[in-house]
């Protein structure tokens, strides 16, 4: 019905391209416009000047030798003074941007090793979108974005270098391991030499208590009992302390003590040893 009156509507963000018998006359702007064909005049096309995406899947080499795919995105959209260019110079346009992509992908990531790719996506994309804008910019076309959203290695080369992350970090974990066995085994030495020197204060503190004990009964029983010797208290005690000891030995129905010999007279013997040994011990001490 618009063509039967010579109206043609044209929509927001499109242009529509008009021809004179064949010939680009002007770019029609969002709106209502008269188009009389009966003087030749007649509608090309339309051009819409939305942002576009394109994403280019590329297969390439690194440096390296490891073959991956590099997917870019690139976001592009006719620029409306440009419009004639646009609609005339390229058949098609996506073809023709996704052509560039992969010269410069291919051109840029086998310069790289696999992990400098990864770290220097952005440095891909910056090469890909300068020539991209150097090449679109004379066909009416504007480069807004680009991006390289992935870089997928073989699955092959994902699983080694998967395992060597996992030995890598088991290998951390080891050394943590081993040095905290390292300082538990230090801290429990310590903690040894630590019981032990305790220890042996209060087997000394014991031992002296003793030797305070007797010397103090030794005398008082001496001042208590006129005619008495040291030695006489001496063997008293030695015998009482042998009596008690067998007293306990006998109340244990599984012990394991021997007494060799253990008549009362081998406890004077032992007293005779005890006394003869402190005297010449102390005799030592006096020369």
């Amino acid at each position: 019905m618009g063509n039967l009156f010579c109206c043609v509507q044209v929509d927001q963000s499109t242009v529509a391209i008009k021809e004179r018998f064949g010939k680009f006359d002007e770019v029609l702007e969002p709106g209502c416009h008269c188009l009389p064909w009966f003087l030749g005049s007649q509608l090309a096309g339309h051009l819409s000047l939305r942002l576009q995406q394109l994403d280019v899947r590329c297969e390439t080499k690194t440096k390296d030798n490891v073959f991956v795919n590099v997917v870019a995105s690139i976001q592009y959209r006719a620029l409306a003074d440009k419009a004639n260019d646009a609609f005339y110079k390229l058949s098609n346009t996506r073809s023709q941007i996704q052509a560039y992509v992969f010269d410069v992908i291919r051109a840029s990531v086998p310069k790289l090793n696999l992990d400098d790719a990864f770290e220097q996506k952005n440095e891909i994309a910056k090469a890909v979108e300068d020539e991209l804008e150097k090449a679109m910019s004379a066909y009416g076309y504007e480069i807004v974005q680009t991006l390289i959203v992935d870089i997928e290695p073989d699955e092959h080369v994902k699983r080694a270098m998967n395992e060597i992350n996992a030995a890598a970090r088991l290998r951390v974990a080891a050394n943590e391991k081993a040095e905290a066995e390292k300082i538990l085994q230090i801290k429990r030495a310590e903690g040894e030499a630590e019981a032990k020197y305790l220890s042996g204060l209060g087997i000394a503190r014991q031992r002296q208590a003793i030797v305070d004990g007797l010397r103090d009964s030794v005398l008082g029983f001496s001042v208590n009992v006129p005619g008495t010797t040291a030695k006489d208290v001496m063997d008293m005690v030695l015998v009482t302390q042998y009596f008690d000891t067998m007293k306990e030995i006998g109340a244990t129905s599984k012990s394991s003590a021997v007494f060799i010999p253990h008549g009362p007279g081998a406890v004077r013997d032992v007293a005779t040893q005890i006394r003869d040994g402190l005297l010449q011990a102390s005799q030592h001490n006096l020369s």
